[in-house]
């Protein structure tokens, strides 16, 4: 047993959980229980599938009022309209009712806004657009549950609207023919309990009230056949990691058997994007948020928001191909834009290093990448952030991140009932503002207050959770592969991080974007590759960087498979370390 007070990034090493050292039951297990699961539930974790998480659809409010206000549509010959937002949630979400659509005989019209010149959500002007071209019901899906203006625009064409949306949600609700959000304020006790699901989840579900309406209608007698929606769990898979919700219970099932779907290579536009992605293999988990999900966001981000719906709906291989190179190409560009604007936010931020939420802003800053750029300053700095790009007349969009523990977007709510945002709203871990020109200090001033107190317990609390110490050797690839089958991990449910040493480091040097990569030796002789990313100009970094060779460490972090080397090589990602 060993113990770590203080780290040398300063903070405490602790057990994820009793007898992290030991290894003493099934590490599968082990790790199963550190994560929150109930020792009756290990079966069904083990093996997370649809049938043993998905609830009954009906318990959401509207749920059951909406599939039969979509199955009237389509046993009527209505022409329905899908109006998605413009990230990976908002496609996946739209593509998932398209395919859905079209294999019950209905070609929806499609519609995503401009990140850029239309902003977030709908608006009015863009619903009654699709009700003059033909609309008779209109779903919108990961937006709409703060649309008031727009959706009392739409009700006066004659336009009806289905939401389905999982933001947060005001205490009233929009005009709408029906609201499916399991964090509505009404929301029941059962449905609530899902509100960590993502909007393509909601829309998956809504898709299995749909089936389950027209199957109650007589519609697949016959030899009529009922689409197997499970085939599009690759979309909800996709959608609910690039969204960053917390895999557990039915999102971990989701992405476990989404990533099944998704190796038989069934979108064929999903498959071509892994191809410009240069993936070797099935997708893994890591890969839908660190590969895809960007390069689909990529065209949101710099003006091109249709892309990635028409890339996930196609059904032209050559088309397929050439949006894939297109948004390949176009993340890209992102990069280099978004690194342009953290450079700026980071010496922004250093100043408010102490402050209970990071604010920083900027005149031309690309709005298309604030998301992005407050997710790194969050990391950094481990508090929330905001980044806001200024436009020409002053008026500020931005987007937040949060920590655990502290609900952002809660708090953006309450700026914007308070009068401090012309729009504003999303969830605990993310949101999204807009602010009128000269009111960016306002909002840091009350924010810092109202969140103040949240961050100091979060940050008192924080901690470097470790499931398991090794020694050298253990650093392998049956270990890994022992490890990932307590998987998928991502949001809410962390990769195992363990704990290695002693160790010394050897040709410890800087590679890429300010990476730290060394070879870790122990005593025994036993070595393995290590990096720590982004880490060059952190107190890890240079510790890392001045270290001899005869200094003694425990390194923490996550170890993986050494495809480069092969065999039953494994690799280290370093989070932090400390003198041994």
């Amino acid at each position: 047993m060993f113990e770590v007070s203080e780290s040398i990034t300063g903070q405490p090493w602790r057990w994820r959980y009793p007898g992290g050292d030991s290894l003493e039951r099934d590490l599968t297990d082990q790790l199963l229980l550190s994560r929150g699961v109930d020792e009756a539930d290990l079966p069904r974790e083990r093996d997370p599938r649809i049938r043993d998480f998905l609830p009954d659809p009906s318990v959401f409010a509207d749920m059951d009022k909406a599939a039969a206000r979509i199955a009237d549509a389509i046993d009527a010959g209505e022409k329905i309209a899908v109006f998605g937002d413009y990230d990976v949630d908002g496609a996946t979400s739209a593509a998932l009712l398209t395919h859905l659509f079209r294999r019950l005989g209905t070609e929806p019209m499609i519609y995503i806004p401009d990140r850029l010149m239309e902003g977030y959500g709908p608006s009015g002007a863009a619903l009654v657009k699709l009700k003059e071209q033909g609309a008779d019901l209109a779903i919108t899906v990961d937006c709409g549950a703060q649309a008031f203006d727009a959706l009392d625009e739409a009700a006066a064409a004659g336009l009806e609207v289905i939401i389905c949306d999982h933001h947060q949600c005001a205490s009233k609700l929009p005009t709408a023919h029906s609201v499916i959000n399991p964090n509505r304020l009404d929301e029941s006790e059962e449905g609530a309990a899902h509100g960590h699901l993502a909007a393509v989840g909601m829309a998956f579900l809504l898709g299995v009230a749909l089936l389950r309406e027209l199957r109650a209608r007589g519609r697949f007698v016959n030899g009529t056949p009922e689409p197997r929606i499970i085939d599009l769990l690759d979309l909800v898979a996709l959608g609910t990691v690039a969204d960053v919700a917390k895999l557990r219970t039915l999102n971990r099932a989701f992405v476990t058997q989404g990533l099944k779907v998704m190796a038989n290579e069934r979108n064929i536009g999903m498959a071509a994007l892994a191809r410009a992605a240069s993936l070797n293999g099935a997708p893994k988990c890591r890969d839908l948020g660190f590969a895809l999900g960007p390069r689909i966001n990529a065209g949101g981000r710099v003006g091109k928001s249709e892309l990635g719906v028409r890339l996930l709906t196609t059904s032209d291989p050559g088309e397929a191909e050439a949006i894939a190179a297109e948004l390949d190409r176009l993340n890209e560009e992102r990069r280099a834009i978004e690194s342009a604007v953290t450079e700026a936010a980071m010496e922004q931020a250093e100043a408010q290093r102490d402050a209970p939420v990071i604010v920083t802003s900027g005149p031309g800053w690309h709005p298309g990448v604030v998301g992005i750029v407050a997710s790194r300053v969050k990391e950094r700095f481990h508090r929330p952030a905001l980044v806001i790009a200024e436009e020409e007349d002053g008026t500020g969009k931005g987007s937040g991140r949060s920590i655990n523990g502290v609900d952002l977007g809660a708090a953006i709510l309450a700026a914007k009932d308070d009068g401090l945002l012309v729009a504003g709203g999303g969830h605990a871990m993310a949101a999204g503002v807009t602010v009128a020109p000269g009111g960016i200090a306002a909002l840091r001033d009350y924010l810092a207050k109202r969140i103040a107190d949240d961050v100091e317990a979060a940050l008192g609390n924080r901690a470097l959770l470790l499931d398991a110490m090794l020694a050298p050797g253990g650093v392998a690839g049956a270990l890994c592969d022992k490890i990932d089958q307590a998987g998928p991990f991502g949001a809410g449910w962390p990769a195992p991080r363990v704990a290695v040493g002693p160790v010394r480091l050897h040709n410890v040097s800087v590679v890429g974007n300010g990476h730290v990569r060394m070879i870790a030796l122990g005593d025994d002789q036993r070595r393995f590759k290590a990096i720590a990313f982004r880490a060059e100009d952190t107190p890890l970094g240079q510790a890392l960087l001045a270290a001899r060779g005869d200094s003694h460490f425990w390194l923490a972090g996550v170890i993986k498979r050494d495809d480069w080397t092969g065999g039953d090589a494994a690799e280290m990602h370093v989070e932090d370390a400390a003198y041994a």
